[in-house]
């Protein structure tokens, strides 16, 4: 394949399928090769995922061809002032052939035409050759993650209240990310709450961090530990994978482990740009 031969354009609704079908296909092969369980369960999940981005205003997407044929796919999370990359997928039968570099070049290309003050990634740990890439085109290790799945704890932190989020929490919401990062994620705290999946905890009657659910494709934030360990432990559930655990919180890791979690696979947050050192406790997403 020459590069000439690549086109790119952006993604519609229409190509939901096919790019839904490379998304499981690639993720499933890579975990597969490095046995891992994969991030996106079934061809089904897979392309109601990218059809969810696909058809949200708040993502820019970029669809990679070759004679005719759809090959890869990648997406810009532009609804906080710091975007986040991904995901990043191409057919199994064009892997380690230039698709990639491209696809990832045209969301870098974007971010600096918009001039984002910062972009961020999280990468599977055991795919080398990704965090190859991503050096490669700039980005910056910042922190091992470990994805943690168990059993819901279900139980109350003495001192904290957890409840659902509502809309009159949101500048609360957006303060205590600033607080902590240094930039708020509002676009996605409105999206949660028209889900219904958003959670603020309260401690000596204020707002002290909130979450946008307790999973994989979802952040938290919050003043402290134990904050943070009030929301993990009000959830339900924790959406497939898991959660995402910054590894430098050893407390929160080892709080995880002694209630049931356990460590499903280490990830790298990279960046590019801004980039605060946490003022507290979060989750990120995957999508960062």
């Amino acid at each position: 394949m020459a590069a000439v031969d690549l086109v790119l354009r952006p993604g519609t609704a229409e190509n939901a399928g096919e790019c839904g079908r490379i998304c499981y296909e690639a993720f499933a092969g890579l975990a597969h090769e490095h046995e891992f369980p994969p991030d996106i369960p079934s061809p089904e999940v897979g392309v109601a995922l990218i059809g969810a981005f696909l058809t949200h205003p708040g993502f820019y997407s970029v669809v990679a061809e070759l004679d005719g044929r759809i090959v890869g796919s990648n997406f810009l999370d532009e609804r906080s002032p710091v975007v986040g990359v991904g995901p990043l997928t191409i057919d199994p039968a064009v892997q380690n052939r230039g698709v990639g570099r491209r696809l990832m070049r045209d969301v870098l290309d974007r971010s600096a035409e918009r001039r984002v003050p910062g972009i961020r990634l999280l990468q599977s740990g055991y795919h080398t050759r990704s965090f190859s890439l991503y050096a490669s085109l700039g980005f910056v290790f910042r922190e091992t993650l470990a994805c943690m799945q168990g059993p819901a704890i279900l139980r109350a932190v003495p001192g904290h209240t957890v409840r659902e989020a509502r809309d009159a929490d949101i500048a609360a919401c957006n303060e205590v990310c600033r607080r902590i990062h240094g930039v708020d994620r509002g676009g996605e705290v409105t999206d949660a709450l028209e889900q219904g999946t958003a959670r603020v905890v309260e401690r000596e009657g204020r707002i002290t961090g909130y979450a946008t659910d307790l999973a994989f494709f979802a952040h938290a934030v919050a003043e402290t530990t134990p904050d943070l360990q009030a929301l993990i432990a009000s959830a339900p559930a924790f959406g497939s994978p898991g959660l995402l655990v910054p590894a430098s919180n050893s407390l929160l890791v080892r709080w995880g482990l002694s209630n049931g979690l356990k460590v499903v696979q280490l990830m790298s947050l990279m960046t590019i740009g801004l980039y605060n050192e946490p003022a507290g406790a979060y989750l990120p997403s995957i999508l960062y």
